[in-house]
């Protein structure tokens, strides 16, 4: 099976409600890192990042889709890498991420219908349940993929990100055109 019949699959029951998304947010532990923190002898933990992922945000955000990352922890690991990505809606050290989701939809002028959210945990399931399609990795909390409308067949940190990117450019009928624009030498600039 070739990757854009893989993605029509896994489309199958949410084309609709992808098609629509004008904004798109994601948790960072469990979604875009694996959720495991390693810690040095000197307190210091690391996460890791799956380098797909920043191409999947970068070209949705090109191609119109607002992208926004919220976290419940604040990490000068995470917040590098946002800014490398040119995330211009990053959320670090956020405490009620339902009210914060409601507030940026407000911002950008989104009704809360075309809203998309990645999330993997309890703390996720009050952004879940007011999205317009939520989406979870497989190896989300049991909770949360029970009540999330896609479950994705990645793990977190396995790239989550990208291939949320790629299921909503494909629903929207803009796969092919946002990936002529990665292969364009600007495609890399700083955003």
């Amino acid at each position: 099976m070739t990757y854009l019949a893989e993605l029509d699959a896994i489309l199958s029951s949410t084309r609709a409600d992808l098609a629509q998304i004008k904004l798109i947010v994601f948790d960072v532990d469990g979604v875009l890192t694996n959720g495991q923190l390693y810690f040095s002898e000197q307190g210091e933990s690391t996460k890791v990042f799956h380098v797909r992922d920043g191409v999947g945000l970068k070209l949705l955000s090109d191609m119109g889709v607002a992208v926004a990352v919220m976290t419940a922890k604040d990490s000068a690991m995470v917040r590098e890498r946002m800014t490398q990505l040119g995330v211009r809606h990053y959320f670090p050290g956020v405490a009620d991420k339902s009210a914060l989701l409601t507030e940026v939809a407000g911002q950008l002028s989104v009704a809360l219908e075309h809203v998309g959210y990645v999330g993997d945990d309890m703390v996720d399931l009050k952004p879940i349940s007011q999205s317009g399609v939520s989406i979870c990795p497989a190896d989300a909390y049991g909770l949360v993929r029970d009540v999330a409308d896609l479950v994705l067949p990645l793990s977190g940190g396995e790239g989550v990100a990208r291939l949320v990117c790629d299921l909503i450019l494909q629903a929207k009928g803009q796969f092919e055109q946002a990936y002529q624009l990665s292969t364009m030498p600007e495609f890399e600039r700083k955003r």
